[in-house]
């Protein structure tokens, strides 16, 4: 859905910072629209040292819910909007996969690829959970080596699924599966359509019984494979569909969503969990190139018929752009794999938490109080920004979030001289995935917090976050011998690649953690490619 954007303050505050992308989501005045999911592509502004001022005025509780619809939250009161931020949940990945791939191979990855959130949101965290839908909110912080400078954590987690995610899950709804497969002439690349087969093997095998799947391909043109077929005892003959698919010539990915789309919506279960996956490297050259038209239908299928797209990356040159704008519309996410490992990871954990949802336009909002914050950034989120008096208004998209999720914001806050107290509310608000009904959590973080160092902190899942937000950052700031050019300003408290490396060492040592050091390689990569 269109929203709308407020820009005054903004660009007052780019005018006041020289251009320093320091965040303070929101404002009043003139307002242009934007869609909150596929929304500006800039960075956040801070309206540089802000006037101290109380907070004022009831909380807007606009929403698109029935009318007498019980509520289980009160309004609360709202600050001036120079220190509110609101941003839509996200748990993509595929920016960090395809950073590492692209490390390995021996080049720095274009900074326009790099989100910071899907680097941090690439490392769960151990947040405490709820028990059944909605959120958990945790708000944490540390101080940098920088005067005044903090990390501010808000940390959101859903429940554990109703049983194994797998295929002998007896209490989730039956999932309805729509793959569609790129076997055009690029995924005959080895790491492609070879490990999109073993990725269906695998996620075939994974699936109950009462589930359904459809397989689609396309190349030039799109051609139905399978219509949607209850799993039970066709496991074989879907084995057999996938293992013959081969790659033929152009990349129409038009025709594919068009024609997955359809057979989504023939073959659309009610009461199931109804889903189109898109396996590709999305690198189209073939009928709708530009995606506009592709994101229009896409967005219609999603609004009529609840249908929302995951899309999972593949090949060593991959459409990171187009393939990110698709799910954002389609109400869903993206991922990226390039090894069997991977692949197993995504369709073995990550795609069976999404037949389940937990929460439905979940979104954001931290209001930091202006008695004890000067500044603030939010890192990334910078294509999830909502304008902060759309923040419940239920008409407005936010994120679709599963079960056993962890959604991870880092900002970077600097408080006043002198400042004790309260620094700042995050609440998250999401519909219930049956009802539709709205429900708020909340969570505080006072100065004490931000009393112990970034790296003296006995937290390593904190400092993770930190050194993913960290890297993610010197990746879209290119230095002096890196190709390319950035807008973004350097996060308060940064290190240097190899300090980076050297702590993300130390962390995957103490703690065994095959992902850190994972990490710690690609950093040390971007290290040897920069200098």
């Amino acid at each position: 859905m269109r929203i709308r954007t407020a820009i005054r303050t903004r660009l007052v505050a780019a005018a006041l910072v020289g251009g320093l992308t320091l965040a303070g989501c929101g404002g009043s005045g003139d307002s242009g629209e934007s869609s909150s999911k596929d929304g500006p592509t800039g960075g956040h502004h801070e309206a540089g040292p802000l006037p101290a001022q109380p907070t004022t005025g009831p909380g807007d509780t606009t929403s698109g819910a029935a009318e007498g619809e019980q509520r289980d939250f009160a309004p609360s009161p709202t600050p001036d909007p120079d220190y509110l931020s609101t941003f839509a949940l996200d748990v993509d990945t595929a920016s960090y996969g395809y950073a590492r791939r692209t490390l390995a191979q021996g080049r720095l990855p274009d900074p326009s690829t790099v989100r910071p959130e899907e680097f941090v949101n690439s490392f769960p965290q151990d947040y405490p959970r709820p028990d059944g839908n909605g959120f958990s909110v945790t708000v944490d912080g540390a101080r940098t080596d920088e005067d005044r400078w903090s990390l501010v954590r808000v940390g959101l987690a859903t429940g554990a699924p109703e049983g194994d995610p797998g295929r002998d899950a007896a209490r989730r709804p039956p999932a309805a599966l729509t793959f569609v497969i790129d076997i055009s002439g690029s995924m005959a690349e080895p790491g492609r359509l070879d490990l999109v087969r073993e990725s269906l093997d695998l996620m075939v095998d994974r699936l109950r019984d009462d589930d359904s799947l459809a397989l689609v391909t396309f190349s030039g043109n799109a051609e139905t494979r399978l219509p949607m077929t209850r799993l039970g005892d066709s496991r074989s003959r879907i084995h057999e569909v996938i293992d013959g698919l081969q790659p033929t010539d152009s990349t129409n990915v038009e025709a594919g969503i068009t024609t997955g789309y359809q057979e989504a919506v023939e073959g659309r279960r009610p009461g199931a969990t109804n889903r189109v996956v898109l396996l590709s490297d999305a690198l189209a050259n073939t009928g709708d190139t530009s995606a506009d038209g592709i994101l229009e239908r896409v967005a219609d299928a999603r609004r009529e018929h609840g249908i929302t797209l995951f899309g999972v990356g593949v090949g060593s040159e991959y459409g990171d752009a187009f393939m990110e704008r698709l799910t954002n519309r389609g109400d869903g996410h993206t991922t990226y794999v390039s090894d069997t490992d991977d692949a197993r990871a995504v369709f073995t954990e990550e795609l069976p938490r999404h037949i389940e949802l937990r929460a439905r336009d979940a979104k954001a909002q931290v209001a930091f109080d202006p008695a004890t914050v000067e500044q603030f950034r939010l890192i990334g989120y910078e294509n999830r920004e909502v304008a902060d008096e759309d923040f419940r208004d239920d008409r407005v998209d936010g994120g679709e979030i599963g079960p056993s999720h962890t959604v991870t914001a880092l900002y970077a806050v600097r408080t006043r001289p002198g400042a004790s107290g309260h620094v700042a509310t995050a609440t998250v608000r999401w519909l219930d995935p049956s009802t539709r009904a709205p429900h708020e959590e909340s969570g505080t973080v006072e100065t004490g917090a931000l009393e112990r160092g970034l790296w003296t902190q006995e937290d390593s899942g904190f400092q993770v976050a930190a050194l993913a937000a960290y890297f993610a950052d010197a990746l879209r700031r290119p230095s002096s011998g890196w190709s390319g050019s950035s807008d973004y300003a350097r996060l308060p408290g940064a290190l240097p690649l190899p300090g980076l490396a050297d702590r993300a060492a130390r962390i995957a040592e103490s703690s065994d953690s095959r992902p850190v050091r994972d990490l710690a390689s690609a950093i040390r990569q971007a290290e040897e490619l920069a200098g």
